[in-house]
C-alpha cells in the first residue's frame, strides 16, 4: 500500500541542491561539520562514488547536514549526510564503474508498482537533483537538535529537517549507504560489459 503524507506547511523546490541553501552556505556548514569531525558512515568508503536513481522517493523523518566520508588511508571527502527513518523507493537503480575497464555493475528493484522499502536510511551525497517536496521543514536549525530523523549532526552546524519527504525524479552521487533495514523488491543485478555498460544516469 502506498502511503500518504499531510502536505500542509510544504515546500516545493525545482531544483534540489545539497543542503538547499547558497552554495557558500553549503560550504561553511560543510567545512565547520569536518572540523567537528562529523562522519556519518560507520566503515570506511572506498575511493569511488556511485549512482542512484529512482522515479520517486517517499520518506518520513527527514533530517540533512554537512559532514565527511572518510577513507581507509584518511582521505576525507566533504558530504550532505541524509537520514530518513523510514523510505519507499520505487524503480530503484544503483550502479557504480569497474575502474579501468568498460564494465558496470547495477541493481535494480522497486519495479511494478511494488517499492524498495528502508528503515533508519543513512546516506552520505555529493550530488543530488530531483523535484522535492517537504512537508513541515525547518532550514538552519542546529544540527545537533535534529530529532525527526535516525540521525544528529554537529553542535553548532547548519542542519534541517522535515516531518515528510518527497523526491520525484531523484538523480544521487553517493558515497555511502546504510539502513537499519532494506527491502528490495523484484531485485536483479547485472555485470554490463561494454556498450551495455550504462550507468543508471
Amino acid at each position: 500500500m502506498q502511503e500518504h503524507f499531510d502536505t500542509s506547511g510544504r515546500t516545493r523546490w525545482r531544483r534540489f541542491a545539497a543542503l538547499a541553501v547558497p552554495a557558500t552556505a553549503v560550504a561553511g556548514a560543510i567545512v565547520f561539520g569536518m572540523a567537528q569531525g562529523a562522519v556519518a558512515a560507520s566503515f570506511a568508503v572506498s575511493g569511488q562514488t556511485f549512482k542512484v536513481s529512482a522515479s520517486e522517493l517517499r520518506g518520513e523523518g527527514f533530517v540533512q547536514f554537512g559532514g565527511v566520508a572518510e577513507e581507509v588511508d584518511g582521505t576525507k571527502h566533504p558530504v550532505a549526510v541524509t537520514g530518513i527513518r523510514r523510505a519507499q523507493l520505487f524503480d530503484l537503480c544503483q550502479s557504480v564503474k569497474v575502474p579501468g575497464a568498460p564494465v558496470v555493475l547495477s541493481t535494480n528493484a522497486g519495479g511494478g508498482g511494488r517499492p524498495a522499502t528502508a528503515s533508519d536510511l543513512l546516506i552520505d551525497a555529493e550530488a543530488l537533483e530531483g523535484d522535492v517536496e517537504f512537508t513541515n521543514i525547518n532550514i538552519n536549525q542546529d544540527a545537533s537538535t535534529l530529532d525527526r530523523g535516525p540521525v544528529k549532526g554537529p553542535r553548532k552546524a547548519f542542519g534541517q529537517q522535515a516531518d515528510a519527504v518527497t523526491i520525484k525524479n531523484l538523480r544521487q552521487v553517493a558515497r555511502s549507504t546504510q539502513a537499519g533495514t532494506f527491502n528490495l523488491t523484484g531485485l536483479k543485478l547485472k555485470v554490463n560489459v561494454g556498450a551495455a555498460a550504462k550507468e543508471c544516469f
